[in-house]
């Protein structure tokens, strides 16, 4: 199966965009598709059965519905800088469009002048009204038609033209044009409302470096950050993004992280320090050794991430899309119904039930739901991305808003993973630097913090050409072999399934035992230290309602409790392996409150397989690591678990404008289609039920677009 992904330039009607990826999908040989109106993209899944070209029969699809769409395949290596220079502008405003409703308008108040104030003869006020009426609705008229041809009857098109042509009909001529002059203005301004959204996310876009400047042949030369090779060296001067990750050769400096994390003091960078594409360089001169591709870069990632995070969608969106394909020719056939029926078995006059008819088919054009619904949801995506939190998607952001449960890591979760040796406990016949130094030895390969503090600590090098055969035994520890001899540096777990007779220490961390060709050699106790918001994160969740707050670690069980005890967590386990943590969040699991969800914080490198297993796997401290943003649903790109309290009120902050938007939206609908049936709501009164109700639906979600963070 492959993934592709098409542009669709000029994409702005919401409805469209649901049929679209609905015909796209029904196509022989595609598995998914998603289109994602925000960023104006169709994502495509395809198996390898597939026959024929996918381009053109996208592009069949796609105009079938929107003819003037614009539809290009985005290139697997990267986009053209014609096309990054367009996603960088600012969506302008269509002047052509507002034009044209200023000029049909202004003809419409001077046929409202003549019509009512002036005795010319009916059919000058009528050719004077019919004027402005094609000003405001030829596209509409347009579209109708050919879509009837196409076999596509029930559209808002189709509802506005018949609804119209039929308020002429019966003689109610400022009301038809009113009607598709208010409808007209509403478009206007969903298709702001969506500009609004692209232009928040474009703000986020905005870490993608343009350039990278390089050193070649004694040279510096100006070229784009794909063009750049793992290992050479780039210069980034001051006020500059940094293009690609890489290690600081020379110079130090301030970076500004804040599009990565949403923190706003800046970080400082020296020799040594690994630096992240999408940082702005503040003061001095950096020369930087490149370490990923620009593809594998953390800017990249994150704006994948983000630009695809409208395709995977919540349920409440899946349910709009399904609610609007069946309510909107339900509602055509109960309009032909009402002007029919009716006066056949009860008599009165067919042109009050037609007229009743017309406006019920004003009343029911879906725009409200089918475009405020999305909306929030990019703009709750947004907000969180703006704080340094990623969704990766609508559906776990909905998720999010119904945690019941949260299970923590402990190692650089909780803790802040900084360690350090606090006891050095040799066996008798050993000294401390012996004991230091072979524990070094079993540990040089390694890169977890505990390994790397053992190795600070110990003040005699170990020759890495003499380490053999370095192993490392999941949830138990290392072996290796140094100078010849079997080194073992583990747990207690390890030493008992060796055969190692071990002196068991009780003092209070992370104790390590250490074996040299099967005699022990001594112990090590490695100290870590809470975050200083980690109770703060636990507090915070627990006035949020989350009913239990668990943690699941491989330390031993002193150490697990002390951790649990000073932040008031609801319960621990401690000695587990990777297989027992997945066991423990399925008991939990099972343990939830029936509409819960469950999400697990981890580091998203040691702890894939509980991530993927848990309702939203949220990786902590995942800034510049690929596996966190790989393997979980929500990245916190900071070291700060209390983020999470607050991507949870943000996601409830959504889920409750959604609400709104789904009850008022059909609220309003339902009692002005009844209203228009028993003929007490006219045709001023369907254009507030149809435009009135979508701007004040679209207004409202837009209230997601301008939060930059939510507060308690």
């Amino acid at each position: 199966m492959s993934q592709r992904v098409f542009d669709l330039k000029g994409l702005d009607c919401p409805n469209c965009s649901a049929k679209i990826e609905k015909d796209v999908a029904d196509l022989s040989g595609v598995v998914s598709s998603s289109v994602n109106l925000v960023s104006q993209t169709l994502s495509v899944s395809v198996s390898k059965e597939y026959s024929g070209s996918l381009e053109e029969d996208v592009k069949a699809v796609v105009h079938k519905h929107e003819p003037d769409v614009l539809v290009t395949e985005r290139k697997a290596e990267g986009e053209t800088e014609a096309q990054l220079t367009k996603k960088k502008k600012k969506a302008a405003f269509d002047k052509s469009t507002l034009i044209r409703l200023a000029i049909g308008a202004a003809v419409y108040a001077c046929g409202l002048l003549v019509f009512y104030l002036t005795e010319i003869p009916t059919y000058l006020k009528l050719i004077a009204l019919l004027l402005s009426y094609l000003i405001l609705g030829a596209d509409v008229l347009w579209k109708a038609v050919k879509n009837i041809t196409k076999g596509r009857i029930f559209d808002e098109n189709f509802l506005m033209s018949v609804s119209t042509a039929g308020a002429f009909i019966i003689g109610e001529y400022p009301e038809a044009v009113a009607v598709m002059l208010f409808y007209q203005i509403g478009e206007f301004f969903q298709k702001l409302a969506v500009k609004r959204s692209r232009n928040s996310i474009s703000e986020l876009m905005d870490i993608r470096p343009d350039f990278a400047a390089v050193k070649r042949g004694g040279e510096v030369v100006t070229v784009s950050p794909e063009q750049v090779a793992v290992g050479e060296e780039i210069i980034v001067r001051p006020g500059e993004k940094i293009p690609l990750d890489g290690v600081v050769l020379s110079g130090s400096s301030s970076l500004d992280t804040r599009a990565l994390t949403g923190e706003a003091v800046p970080s400082s960078v020296s020799v040594g320090d690994r630096v992240l594409s999408g940082c702005v360089n503040l003061s001095g001169v950096l020369s930087v050794r490149v370490t990923k591709a620009f593809s594998e870069s953390t800017a990249s990632k994150i704006l994948e991430l983000v630009e695809n995070a409208a395709s995977r969608k919540a349920p409440a969106e899946n349910f709009i899309t399904t609610f609007s394909r069946y309510y909107t020719p339900v509602v055509v056939i109960l309009a032909v119904l009402l002007s029919i029926i009716p006066p056949l078995l009860f008599g009165g006059a067919w042109s009050e039930w037609v007229h009743r008819g017309f406006v019920f088919l004003v009343i029911s054009c879906p725009c409200a739901l089918v475009i405020s619904i999305p909306l929030t949801f990019f703009g709750g995506i947004g907000a969180a991305s703006r704080s340094g939190i990623l969704v990766k998607g609508s559906n776990y952001l909905e998720a999010l808003g119904n945690i019941d449960t949260v299970v923590f890591d402990k190692t650089g979760t909780l803790t802040k993973g900084v360690f350090a040796v606090t006891e050095v406990n040799p066996a008798q016949g050993f000294s401390k630097e012996e004991l230091l130094h072979l524990a070094a030895a079993a540990e040089s390969d390694s890169n977890h913090p505990i390994a790397r503090s053992i190795i600070s600590e110990s003040s005699e090098l170990v020759d890495s050409d003499k380490v053999k055969d370095y192993t490392e035994h999941s949830g138990l520890g290392v072996s290796a072999v140094y100078e010849g001899k079997l080194i073992l540096a583990g747990n207690g777990a390890m030493m008992r399934k060796n055969g190692i007779d071990f002196v068991e220490s009780g003092a209070l961390g992370t104790k390590v035992y250490v074996a040299c060709d099967g005699k022990f050699v001594g112990s090590l106790i490695i100290a870590d230290e809470i975050k200083p918001d980690s109770r703060k994160a636990i507090e915070e969740l627990k006035a949020l309602g989350v009913r239990k707050c668990v943690m699941l670690t491989g330390d031993n069980e002193e150490t697990a409790k002390s951790v649990s005890d000073a932040l008031g967590l609801d319960e621990h386990h401690s000695g587990l392996l990777p297989n027992q943590k997945v066991e423990q969040l399925e008991r939990l699991d099972r343990e939830k409150s029936r509409r819960g969800k469950l999400c697990f914080v981890g580091d998203g490198i040691n702890d894939a397989p509980v991530l993927a297993g848990a309702d939203v796997g949220i990786a902590m401290g995942g800034l510049g690591s690929d596996a966190a943003i790989e393997a979980a649903d929500v990245v916190l790109m900071t070291d700060e678990p209390s983020k999470l309290a607050q991507a949870v009120r943000l996601a409830r902050r959504t889920k409750r404008i959604v609400a709104q938007n789904i009850v008022f939206a059909i609220g309003v609908k339902l009692i002005f289609l009844a209203l228009g049936a028993f003929g007490i709501a006219g045709m001023w009164e369907a254009v507030f039920g149809d435009v009135g109700v979508m701007l004040l639906a679209v207004l409202n979600s837009m209230r997601m677009l301008r939060t930059p963070a939510v507060k308690k």
